[in-house]
């Protein structure tokens, strides 16, 4: 089995290193089916999923290809599978601690879902590439899942204080819209981003607040229920969005 040595959990970078490491030689059946989910996610992030077969992933599992059609009828059922994988992880680390502003809150989701995006790069592009054989319904609603996530997320987080209620709020409708809106500028912007590597993470990350920032100045001109559902969020940021 390859698996991947670096200095940098969070993404991929110039210098890891794949190597060959032994493999598990038995496993339960829960064990073997994320196994082969793993590995194939290895080959993604050297290959588009599409690009990888049977034998691709059996030869890097270290398995027969009848055991591995014992856990997957096909190769398709594995790409759906290892996306479900990649959008259960990008759900989960791009959801922000409580407390800080909206946009710090921001930044720490954004800031994840970029270190994501570097690891599984060649599985995200798959998600997001219109006419690849992986751009199914499925998928599209794993994507919608994310962004339905940060919606929620930012709903949650813009809940007056004292609310109590426990139930899911979400933003006012012009606020949702330019956070839809901002979040599809995310994923063209890194899928770019990974293709070209023409700037620096940091320095797209810079950029893309900025940019929700300025978003958000003119909903709010043109939306009082934003500006003050934003107002009340930040009354502790002293004014400051930044």
């Amino acid at each position: 089995m390859l698996t991947r040595v670096t200095d940098n959990p969070g993404g991929t970078v110039p210098g890891d290193e794949w190597v060959q490491m032994p493999p598990a030689r038995r496993m339960s059946p829960e064990r073997r089916r994320e196994h082969l989910i793993r590995v194939a996610l290895q080959l993604y992030a050297k290959q588009p999923p599409d690009l990888v077969s049977v034998d691709d992933v059996a030869r890097a599992a270290e398995v027969s290809r009848a055991l591995f059609y014992r856990y997957f009828p096909n190769i398709n059922e594995l790409r759906a599978a290892a996306l479900r994988t990649v959008v259960e992880e990008v759900i989960t680390a791009i959801t922000p601690p409580k407390g800080g502003s909206l946009l710090d809150q921001v930044r720490y989701a954004l800031n994840a879902f970029l270190g994501l995006a570097q690891t599984y790069a060649g599985s995200y592009v798959a998600l997001l590439r219109t006419g690849s054989v992986v751009a199914t319904p499925e998928v599209a609603e794993l994507m919608d899942s994310v962004r339905d996530h940060i919606v929620r997320t930012v709903g949650q987080r813009l809940r007056p204080q004292g609310d109590g209620t426990g139930m899911d709020t979400r933003p006012v409708p012009m606020l949702e819209l330019t956070m839809r809106s901002w979040f599809a500028v995310v994923e063209g912007a890194s899928v770019t981003w990974l293709a070209e590597g023409k700037i620096s993470e940091q320095r797209l990350e810079d950029w893309l607040i900025d940019q929700l920032v300025a978003m958000l100045a003119t909903t709010s001109r043109h939306d009082p229920a934003t500006a003050f559902q934003l107002a009340a969020s930040m009354r502790d940021a002293e004014g400051d969005w930044r």
